[in-house]
């Protein structure tokens, strides 16, 4: 700005505002209050340059003179005292506090901005590094926050990754090597991890895969043979293990995770390492693991030769590692669940990135949104009530494999379906989940006194006609109806009464195995010969089948809970 123009600036009353004036479309100087007094219409009036002189006047319209403007330190144009008639007061400067606070809002907002573009860029980028598989029609379609969880995890013996084709055959299209079916009940108390032995000899169905150009391939299903041949054999998928998995337990699965050896070196190395317990020397050339007895800090390379120990603890086969691996994961649970890591930012980032690295993950669940809401379901949990078990199994003849034990395994895996805890929960929890015991309390009717009508909620057809001829033919319950087709289908099995009824409910209830769930009393009577109502719902399997799992799972079934360390032998 050059002299002549701060001279003119020096001369403009601050009070002097640029307006728009509608009727022209242009910016207008507007006036002190005092001239804008003085013009008829009270419009802006065009600016014009500012005289040199401040004592001479100039004539602005016919007839209407402007007075010379005022100088900025409030003087009339003689220099004599201020004059405050018709002046609006000097705008205030804003205060140094103000203008603090208006630079921190700034600056706040900006930051919040790029935080969030932060965000969203970390997010996306998390989100390409996982692996997606379509197993269309193999799991149930997707987890419910207000039902029970079921995720198979599975660990491929594939030899990808950086230095990991030392670990035998690195040709290997990969077997399902560790199997985790690990269930999570549905008020969120507790959780079962089921470990399914590779060498089990069971039967894979027959299953339908996605291949790489969109299309689908049916592949023959296989009888009596192991089960890690469920996965990668024949160019099977982890949708075909989920589906083997149901034939094997009845638990349908809702998505499946898999890892390859790198995810257990990358995850313990993001936590820090996780603590183990060797109750005797090992030195195991096949693992390459070589620790004396004791606790150590493991991660990387020698927390995969840790999880990959068997000749060297137990009986030296795949139960024994299979007992060191829900060691090695109740310890990695504890870890990642410890304040250590929970606060540490960099150790959650690097969790996270280890994890979206190392993990292949169903269509279901293959956006970080829904993995994320999965793990707040899954994190519920208390490590005190996450119980390790294994599959009950009996010596093979050929020495090599195994054979399902029945009657421990079958208990457990109705257990399982039933939703009933291995682990002993809180009182609280406990009251909370059976609060309509107290219904199965009282006098029980004779079984020729029931009256039920028996409908069919599930996808079994025929079960009301098969249930009505086991009640009839089998127990006695000859007043019983076969009603077909519920009006609409049902997870659970229900029997809906009246309070007079309360005796022949809990008399069927005995018959037909159900859980006090499923027990719907009324409030009003029911009239003479009036029947109660029985659906039979999707957890019905089979004529005088009971329909709930046992309370404690079979003396005898190998247990680890995860917030205990055992030292493994």
């Amino acid at each position: 700005m050059d002299a002549q123009s701060r001279g003119r600036a020096d001369e403009i009353d601050p009070a002097d505002q640029w307006v728009l004036n509608p009727q022209t479309g242009n910016y207008e100087l507007r006036l002190n209050q005092s001239a804008a007094q003085s013009s008829p219409s009270g419009s802006a009036v065009p600016r014009t340059p500012s005289p040199r002189n401040p004592q001479r006047r100039r004539t602005e319209a016919p007839g209407r003179e402007v007075p010379p403007q005022r100088s900025r330190r409030g003087g009339d144009a003689s220099g004599g005292s201020p004059v405050n008639a018709g002046r609006r007061k000097r705008k205030q400067p804003k205060s140094g506090k103000k203008k603090a606070l208006m630079w921190t809002g700034g600056v706040l907002a900006f930051v919040l901005v790029a935080a969030s573009a932060a965000t969203y860029l970390y997010y996306r980028h998390l989100e390409g590094n996982l692996n997606t598989v379509d197993v269309t029609g193999a799991g149930t379609g997707g987890f419910k926050k207000d039902q029970a969880v079921n995720i198979l995890v599975i660990g491929t013996d594939k030899r990808s990754g950086e230095g990991n084709e030392s670990y035998g055959d690195k040709n290997s299209v990969g077997h399902a090597d560790t199997t985790i079916l690990f269930h999570v009940s549905k008020d969120r108390t507790n959780a079962t991890a089921l470990s399914i032995p590779r060498d089990l000899i069971t039967d894979i169905p027959s299953c339908e895969t996605k291949q790489p150009d969109g299309s689908t391939k049916d592949i023959r299903g296989t009888n009596k043979t192991r089960f890690n041949e469920s996965l990668g054999q024949s160019g099977r998928d982890p949708g075909c293990t989920m589906r083997t998995v149901k034939e094997l337990t009845g638990v349908t699965v809702d998505h499946f995770m898999m890892a390859d050896f790198n995810a257990v070196k990358t995850m313990t190395t993001a936590v820090g390492g996780v603590e183990v317990c060797l109750a005797k020397d090992i030195n195991d050339k096949d693992s390459k693991l070589n620790l004396p007895a004791g606790k150590h800090t493991i991660k990387g390379e020698e927390a995969l030769a840790f999880v990959r120990t068997r000749h060297s603890v137990g009986f030296g086969g795949d139960l024994s590692r299979i007992e060191i691996q829900q060691q090695f994961l109740s310890s990695l649970i504890r870890k990642m669940k410890s304040s250590e890591t929970l606060s540490s930012p960099s150790k959650m980032l690097d969790l996270a990135e280890a994890a979206t690295k190392a993990l292949t993950v169903d269509s279901g669940i293959g956006k970080i949104s829904r993995l994320r809401d999965l793990g707040m379901e899954l994190s519920k949990v208390n490590p005190k009530n996450i119980t390790f078990a294994t599959v009950p199994v009996v010596d093979n003849t050929d020495g090599a494999t195994v054979l399902l034990n029945e009657s421990k395994a079958k208990p457990l895996f109705s257990m399982i379906q039933s939703d009933t805890s291995l682990t002993e929960v809180e009182k609280k929890a406990q009251d909370a989940k059976n609060k309509q015991q107290g219904l199965l309390s009282g006098p029980r009717a004779a079984a020729s006194d029931v009256r039920v009508a028996v409908f069919n909620g599930g996808d079994t057809p025929g079960a009301a006609l098969a249930t009505l001829t086991w009640l009839q033919n089998e127990e006695g319950v000859l007043k019983s109806s076969n009603e077909g087709n519920a009006p609409q289908k049902l997870a659970k099995t229900t029997l809906v009464y009246a309070p007079n009824q309360a005796d022949q409910a809990r008399k069927l209830a005995d018959l037909m195995g159900l859980p006090a769930t499923a027990l719907k009393p009324g409030t009003a009577d029911a009239a003479a010969r009036e029947a109660m109502t029985l659906t039979l719902g999707a957890d019905y399997k089979g004529a005088g089948v009971p329909i709930t799992g046992p309370a404690k799972a079979p003396e005898g079934v190998q247990k680890v809970e995860a917030d205990k360390q055992v030292c493994a032998k």
